[in-house]
């Protein structure tokens, strides 16, 4: 059994020999460009120390500036950021140009275009950087799926959300995959629209973001790549390190998915973590919940030096915080906190149309569509969710029935859905500004109000299919019904449980007449709000 190890053992090393003896190597210089115009011009030194790679491995620069890593016929050589630099931008000043894509032949012919051939390997890649500054403390704007299908959902998302962070002064913002949905030339359109608020923009691949129609595992990003570049990498901002991840494993030619990050990914992690202090915070970027990854216990293992970590993904339109620990096999005593996203499109851009012409778009769980502002403060962190088109302190919404009859109080409860709660979360409530705080008890249910939305929608339609003699299962009629209403409604999707609903017992003798509720709630991070609600108590 020894010997069939040992045999296997140096195969494997005799394989990796010889691929590597048959890679070309890329070589090239990473180098401060002073003025900012893209050439190494005379003067212009090269900046040691300074991380390479090209997907796989990771090399250094030497004193002058220089690397060199070997490169296939498909590969990304890309620079990682180093703190207090900064790479050029494109797409209007938003989109980070920090590599070089070798794709001598190009992509497959596919239904949207991937990277057209890129000819032989360039004789140097040089990468330009310019210095900036980086603060220890800086905020980062934090997009869920936005998910737009074509050029007036592009337009939802400008106005809904994008005309509102112009000026806001975050550092860069991420979108957390699921860009677009599935017509991948939306991200003609999409992109310019980003420079709008005028700061950096990294987007993570969803799997609306694929090729479906690739022949090949590897082509299935090769569209995005075209726009953005390496669907995974690293960077570093102030004293945060960050890794983009691609962990959307598709099928060939397929629709079909499943979440993971695979052996060439987990190598780039490995190799890139050995480079990094273990008093950093290291902050995971991806689109597939964490806990949804097959090889999530390998990754779990490469942070296990890491006392400071962070991971925030989006995909299932609902918002949730999640603390991974030992039982799911964290190997650090305190949890590892994954923040599952609220997407920017809410309920895939479904809903009534406002006043604006856009959508209202709850998500399933009742929470608004919107984005974050996350502080970033040394080692340390804090997420604000922020309600698209909304004031800053809109953070819940309290169900209760509008008329109660005074012997039925003692079985009233009012639901407070806490749109960024958690378990780590505090909730109570007051009735008209009198006696003591009552804590609300966290369960599990179907916001109230999501599924009054829904029932709507639905008994419209059901009226709809009775006025043309259809059934309401009817995919036909379905899809006609869907056509018929768009100018006036969107259908949202079914209700889902979630976890940040609170609810409490009105106070038994609440004497007829008007009343008002006040809820507040301080999250995980100390940030606290408030919300009211007027309900009238009734004789009968």
């Amino acid at each position: 059994m020894r010997s069939c190890l040992w045999m296997a053992a140096v195969m494997s090393v005799c394989i990796f020999l010889c691929v590597a003896a048959q890679a070309e190597l890329a070589t090239g210089t990473v180098y401060n460009d002073k003025n900012g115009n893209g050439v190494r011009d005379t003067g212009e030194r090269g900046l040691s120390n300074v991380l390479v790679s090209n997907g796989v491995e990771v090399a250094a620069t030497d004193k002058a500036g220089r690397y060199s890593i070997p490169v296939t016929e498909d590969c990304i050589v890309f620079v990682i950021k180093p703190s207090g630099w900064m790479t050029p931008l494109a797409v209007g000043g938003t989109i980070p140009r920090f590599y070089c894509i070798h794709k001598p032949a190009g992509s497959p012919a596919m239904e949207y275009a991937g990277v057209p051939p890129t000819g032989p390997l360039p004789p140097s890649i040089d990468f330009p950087l310019h210095r900036q500054r980086e603060p220890k403390r800086f905020q980062v704007i934090c997009f869920g799926d936005t998910q737009t299908r074509d050029a007036e959902e592009v337009d939802f998302l400008t106005h809904d959300i994008l005309e509102g962070l112009v000026g806001a002064g975050a550092a860069f913002g991420i979108t957390l995959g699921d860009n677009v949905f599935n017509d991948l030339t939306v991200f003609e359109p999409l992109l310019p629209a980003l420079s709008c608020m005028g700061i950096p923009w990294r987007c993570v691949p969803g799997n609306h973001d694929h090729n479906h129609d690739a022949p090949t595992v590897e082509s299935t990003d090769d569209t995005f790549e075209r726009f953005l570049g390496p669907s995974y990498y690293a960077f570093n901002y102030g004293p945060v390190h960050f890794i983009v991840l691609n962990d959307i494993r598709h099928d060939a030619g397929q629709d079909e998915y499943h979440g993971g990050l695979g052996p060439r990914q987990m190598a780039f992690v490995r190799n890139d973590l050995a480079h990094v202090s273990p008093e950093k915070l290291v902050v995971l970027l991806m689109h597939i919940p964490i806990t949804g990854l097959d090889d999530r216990q390998e990754l779990y293992a490469l942070l296990k030096r890491f006392p400071q970590t962070f991971s925030i993904s989006a995909h299932t339109h609902t918002q949730q915080h999640v603390f991974v620990d030992a039982a799911q096999g964290w190997p650090q005593e305190t949890p590892h906190h994954h923040l599952i996203h609220a997407t920017a499109c809410g309920s895939w851009w479904g809903g009534v149309f406002d006043e604006r012409g856009i959508p209202i778009t709850p998500m399933s769980d009742g929470a608004p569509n919107g984005y974050s502002i996350i502080t970033f403060d040394h080692a340390k962190y804090s997420v604000e969710f922020r309600a698209a088109h909304e004031a800053p302190d809109y953070q819940m919404n309290i169900w209760m029935p509008e008329r109660i009859a005074a012997a039925e109080v003692p079985a009233a409860q009012p639901i407070a859905n806490v749109f960024a709660g958690s378990s780590r979360s505090s909730v109570e409530m007051q009735v008209d500004g009198k006696g003591p705080w009552v804590s609300m008890q966290e369960f599990r249910g179907k916001d109230p109000y999501y599924v009054q939305l829904r029932e709507r929608q639905m008994m419209l339609a059901s009226k709809f299919a009775e006025a043309k003699g259809a059934k309401l299962d009817d995919k036909k009629f379905i899809r006609e019904t869907r056509e018929a209403l768009e100018p006036c409604m969107r259908f949202l999707t079914d209700p889902h449980e979630t976890g940040h609903l609170w609810r409490a017992s009105l106070p038994a003798a609440l004497a007829p007449g008007t009343h008002t509720l006040s809820v507040r709630t301080t999250d995980m991070f100390g940030h606290s709000y408030r919300a009211k609600r007027v309900f009238t108590v009734t004789e009968k």
